[in-house]
């Protein structure tokens, strides 16, 4: 069985009165993909952004290969390993599509620079459907495209575990058939991989394993399939169009 590369123990986030992850654990295991799911408000994105380093947790701990990562700044977790895509695309606009992507690999874990960050950035974008053009401003980009600069850009770190937080939102039919092939060839890479995500049928195609949460707190784990027949998983989330 492979290690774990992400331990979450009890974490915590409170805002004033309003607790948003209250005492969540969860494992991932090197070259996993975990679904993180459940309804809108339910903590994910708040999650993610504890792993990340966006936000400090109020309690718990959080440790990547061992090592504690809560409460570190976002830019050194990242150093350390985590990349991740935002819900609502945070791109640099006033840069190209491969400068961009650039950012990843000189601050992030892998740290190139120079000839072989650009190189990287070139490759990595004609992976995500952006081949010729790196040199486009990606503030004149669609923001689907923005996504693919996002995720490239993720990648260009060559992350230990990689966050996605609803990368296949806002896709069409086709461009979606295309995001799961590539996270699931990225998946095939052996890359470790939590995506929290909407669309049920890329959870059930993708996943190996799922967590749900609602109202804060984790109310299942477990393989795909009967993590999402529990009846209390039915109850929180699935009692719309996707279950």
């Amino acid at each position: 069985m492979n290690a774990i590369a992400l331990n979450v123990s009890s974490a915590r986030k409170a805002f004033g009165g309003l607790v948003a992850v209250n005492d969540v654990s969860f494992e991932v295991r090197q070259g996993e993909l975990l679904g993180l799911i459940g309804p809108n408000g339910s903590g994910k994105t708040t999650m993610l952004n504890l792993i990340s380093g966006a936000l400090k947790p109020t309690s718990g701990e959080i440790a990547l290969d061992g090592a504690p990562i809560a409460g570190l700044s976002a830019y050194k977790i990242a150093r350390k390993g985590v990349a991740r895509t935002f819900q609502l695309v945070r791109v640099l606009p006033s840069m190209t599509a491969a400068q961009n992507v650039m950012a990843g690999a000189v601050f992030g874990h892998r740290r190139l620079w120079g000839e072989d960050a650009m190189h990287l950035a070139h490759e990595l974008l004609e992976r995500v459907g952006l081949a010729g053009r790196g040199s486009l401003p990606v503030g004149a980009m669609t923001y689907i495209d923005q996504k693919r600069v996002e995720l490239a850009r993720a990648l260009a770190s060559d992350p230990r575990v990689l966050l996605l937080d609803e990368w296949l939102a806002g896709l069409n039919p086709s461009e979606l058939k295309i995001g799961i092939a590539l996270i699931e060839q990225l998946s095939g890479e052996g890359r470790t991989i939590i995506m929290v995500e909407h669309v049920m049928d890329a959870i059930r195609s993708l996943c190996d394993r799922c967590v749900v949460m609602s109202s804060g707190i984790k109310i299942a784990e477990g393989g795909v399939s009967e993590t999402l027949s529990d009846p209390e998983v039915v109850r929180a989330y699935l009692g719309d169009d996707d279950a």
